[in-house]
């Protein structure tokens, strides 16, 4: 499909540079088939059923932005897939001034050689010493807001907080599954109260999430890869949900993302670890999952595909078009969407 059929038009001030305080009480747009409301956060244990179970994504985001120098040149680096346990895949700024098997220092005792660029200007990056990178990071690292939020301010100690969902858990991931921002514990309670269930999977959130497509034809545009598990346990009790006649509701796109990547043709989910380059448009048929609740995503973005993919792309088109023109705040901290096929 080509590419221009994903785009609209966003007014800038309708994205989201904070949260919303407290965090259910961010506004969501409920679609489905034949039916459009405006509600709140607090108001999603009265859109579902009874058995329905919501799937939240338990990764931790890393601070995995850094700034060093090499030589006399400023270099920035975004980590975005664990390739090793002191070698990290990283997209890196002023890229053209690095070559391979050179030293990047990154303050605080932290650097780095890097190598084996690839064509979408990556590096691999490994790290010195015998250190976690994970804690070199606390050391070195910040966190790595979307770029549509760090282009109109720095990140800062609210961030620490407010960028990471009530089940981070795992760490690795370099961007937050935003969807699950924006439940709390009063949320889940209520949530419990109405026989709605919950469980857990893991997905790194790469920063390839944020990349914008640039080919003119979804076919020929390539996703990064992620590392993602769903245990045993959870796969069970994801297959008896469905099989007892209740519903599957991702919680964010890289849930869902991980779920259809594990369902077979059957839609039985299987355990799963490992990667997945899964990349979903118009077209697709869902096995795994029966809902979705999301933010709003980026216009010719894959996850605006992915949306458009569940529910139709004319139907998400006319979606964010009431969306802008009602005033929801679009993005990482923005307000919600649930989407029931």
């Amino acid at each position: 499909m080509k590419v221009d059929l994903f785009d609209f038009e966003l007014p800038p001030e309708r994205i989201a540079l904070r949260p919303a305080s407290p965090r259910d009480s961010a506004r969501l747009l409920v679609l489905e088939r034949d039916a459009t409301r405006d509600l709140a956060v607090t108001d999603l244990p009265g859109q579902l059923r009874a058995g329905d179970m919501l799937v939240f994504n338990d990764t931790r985001v890393i601070p995995a932005q850094l700034e060093g120098i090499r030589g006399d040149a400023k270099i920035g680096a975004t980590l975005h897939k664990r390739e090793g346990p002191h070698r990290w895949r990283a997209f890196i700024r002023n890229a053209r001034r690095i070559r391979d098997g050179e030293a990047i220092d990154f303050g605080g005792g932290v650097s780095a050689v890097a190598s084996e660029r690839q064509e979408d200007g990556s590096f691999a990056l490994t790290f010195a010493g015998d250190e976690p990178v994970e804690l070199l990071l606390e050391r070195a690292g910040r966190m790595p807001l979307p770029p549509y939020i760090a282009s109109k301010r720095a990140a800062d100690a609210r961030d620490l907080d407010d960028y990471q969902t009530m089940f981070a858990a795992e760490k690795g991931a370099v961007a937050a599954p935003t969807a699950a921002l924006h439940f709390t514990p009063e949320l889940m309670a209520a949530l419990d109260a109405a026989g709605i269930g919950h469980a857990t999977l893991t997905l790194h959130v790469g920063a390839g999430t944020f990349l914008p497509v640039k080919a003119e034809d979804t076919a020929a545009h390539r996703m990064h890869t992620e590392w993602g598990r769903i245990d045993p346990a959870t796969a069970a009790r994801l297959n008896a949900v469905r099989a007892a006649g209740g519903r599957v509701i991702a919680v964010g796109t890289t849930s869902l993302r991980l779920i259809e990547s594990a369902a077979d043709r059957d839609g039985i989910i299987r355990p799963f670890e490992g990667d997945t380059a899964i990349f979903i448009t118009p077209g697709y048929r869902f096995k795994g999952v029966d809902g979705l609740m999301t933010n709003f995503h980026l216009p010719r973005s894959t996850l605006f595909m992915l949306v458009s993919a569940l529910m139709g792309l004319d139907r998400m088109q006319a979606a964010y078009a009431h969306a802008i023109a009602n005033g929801y705040r679009f993005y990482s901290y923005g307000d919600a969407s649930l989407l029931l096929p």
